[in-house]
């Protein structure tokens, strides 16, 4: 399976990439999926004008993030608080693409703040099934982020280990099954053709 985690900030000094890089070295780390991380940093992609319809069908200084972006199997979102809803910068990339039909999705926010981005996430939540994807219901929000993470993407709290095993886990869970299933109805459909 081709998990691709989405660092949402464009920021250069953005604290919420953090906790994608430690998402990043967990799933690399513990598992044998494919995993990458889309950081908007690296991409200055124009307000949204048309959708990249197929790789072929995206402008050339953008083919390789379109690639990744239709070869994934699920995401993993992970973003900031901007004024109570998601990074602008990532909605911008995922308009940019057809709605990703039964796709998975892992909602991580973070903020500096005592609630982690919660409203962010609840955003989140509505942005999902409007993708026509799938959220795993087991969020991760991350309250001082700053605290939690180096620059590196380090946890500097054990004890919130806990909070993204079980995040990580519930989201392989739900992503498994789900790319499993899909498999298995188009192995049907073509065996009956």
């Amino acid at each position: 399976m081709k998990i691709e985690i989405i660092s949402g900030s464009p920021r250069e000094n953005s604290i919420t990439r953090r906790v994608a890089l430690h998402l990043n070295t967990v799933l690399y780390e513990t598992t044998d999926h494919e995993v990458g991380l889309i950081d908007m940093r690296d991409w200055n992609l124009p307000q949204m004008q048309s959708i990249f319809t197929s790789v072929d069908n995206t402008p050339e200084e953008f083919r390789s993030l379109s690639q990744r972006v239709f070869d994934a199997d699920a995401y993993i979102l992970v973003t900031p608080e901007y004024n109570g809803s998601y990074a602008p910068a990532m909605k911008n990339l995922l308009d940019h693409f057809p709605k990703q039909h039964h796709k998975p999705f892992g909602i991580v926010t973070a903020s500096p703040g005592a609630l982690g981005g919660l409203r962010a996430a609840q955003q989140l939540l509505l942005l999902v099934p409007a993708l026509f994807g799938i959220a795993s219901p087991y969020l991760l929000l991350v309250p001082g982020v700053e605290k939690k993470f180096d620059a590196k993407g380090v946890l500097l709290e054990p004890a919130f280990e806990h909070n993204v095993h079980n995040f990580v886990t519930e989201f392989l869970w739900l992503s498994e099954r789900l790319v499993k299933e899909e498999v298995e109805a188009l192995e049907n459909v073509k065996s009956k053709i």
